[in-house]
């Protein structure tokens, strides 16, 4: 059996620009997400670019993106399963 990964690579920058296309701010999107707007930037400047799965799936949740959408995550990443 394969152990689930422990974190997942993210692309800060796609983070960003699906935020501000939907018109929200690190602080609304963090909050809906469950996290903070210190960690929310980090990981959009890529300060951090390392998160774990639940963490990464909140924020896609957030952003309304659908289960199979993996364009927060970098180049050589893969989505969850």
């Amino acid at each position: 059996m394969k152990a689930p990964r422990a974190t997942y690579e993210v692309d800060g920058a796609a983070i960003r620009k699906i935020r501000m296309s939907r018109g929200q701010s690190i602080a609304d999107l963090a909050r809906i997400a469950g996290l903070t707007s210190s960690y929310l930037s980090r990981l959009e400047t890529g300060v951090r670019r390392r998160t774990r799965p639940p963490t990464y799936l909140a924020l896609r949740a957030a952003l309304g993106l659908a289960p199979d959408d993996d364009s927060l995550l970098a180049s050589s990443e893969t989505a969850p399963e």
